[in-house]
């Protein structure tokens, strides 16, 4: 069986942690930002870490 190919849009988005843990950059940062919040706008700049079946799907698709 050939080996599996890594899913190159999801290794530029997802990051993963020494401990195995997937981490992602959070959606609406990149315009309008005049009407968010400050502390809206600080959660925004901070990763997430992705949980579930996502990350399972995600795994999967980097050939983890």
């Amino acid at each position: 069986m050939p080996k599996m190919k890594t899913h190159k849009g999801t290794a530029k988005r997802v990051k993963i942690t020494s401990t195995g843990k997937l981490t992602r950059r959070r959606a609406f940062g990149a315009h309008l930002l005049a009407k968010k919040s400050n502390g809206r706008k600080r959660r925004i700049g901070t990763t997430a870490v992705v949980t579930g079946h996502t990350a399972r799907n995600i795994k999967r698709a980097l050939g983890i």
